[in-house]
């Protein structure tokens, strides 16, 4: 079995290809589980490698896109959503809401619908990179189309 017979990684392929018949999930032979790991084994900036960060909020969670250099602020996501409290999830509730574990979070292909903050940083790369589903699986996507496929809102989320 390999890393594409993944149940969390076949579900993250499909979409891709549904979204665009040419894009693939690419394997890695090393980690990319951080995203100075993903940017050492992909040969790129630290900063074209998309952090899928999963918030907890009073009443919902919400997915933070954001580039590799960049920290998420919790108070500009807190005042773009107009609420007074919003932490980092819980590992278990990563996987329950995403259905992927930390380090193979994926911007796309959740068991639940999440809505999706993607931060205005990553539009300065040509070329992004984010998780498939597992640690060592990626897909490589354009600020443009990453937007497309996941319908998120653009904003200035980082510090």
């Amino acid at each position: 079995m390999t890393l594409l017979d993944k149940e969390p990684v076949k579900r993250v392929e499909k979409i891709l290809k549904e979204f665009d018949s040419s894009q693939k999930v690419i394997v890695l032979n090393t980690s990319a589980r951080t995203a100075i790991e993903a940017a050492s084994s992909l040969g790129c900036e630290v900063g074209a490698i998309v952090k899928s960060l999963l918030f907890k909020t009073e009443n919902f969670f919400i997915l933070c896109l954001v580039a590799g250099d960049k920290k998420a602020s919790q108070n500009k996501i807190k005042k773009t959503l107009n609420i007074k409290d919003a932490s980092m999830a819980s590992a278990s509730d990563v996987k329950n809401i995403t259905g992927f574990t930390i380090g193979g979070v994926s911007p796309i292909g959740h068991l639940s619908r999440i809505d999706i903050f993607i931060d205005n940083s990553l539009e300065r790369f040509t070329s992004l990179f984010a998780a498939a589903g597992h640690p060592n699986c990626v897909f490589k996507i354009d600020f443009k189309n990453l937007q497309k496929i996941t319908n998120g809102s653009i904003e200035k989320i980082t510090e």
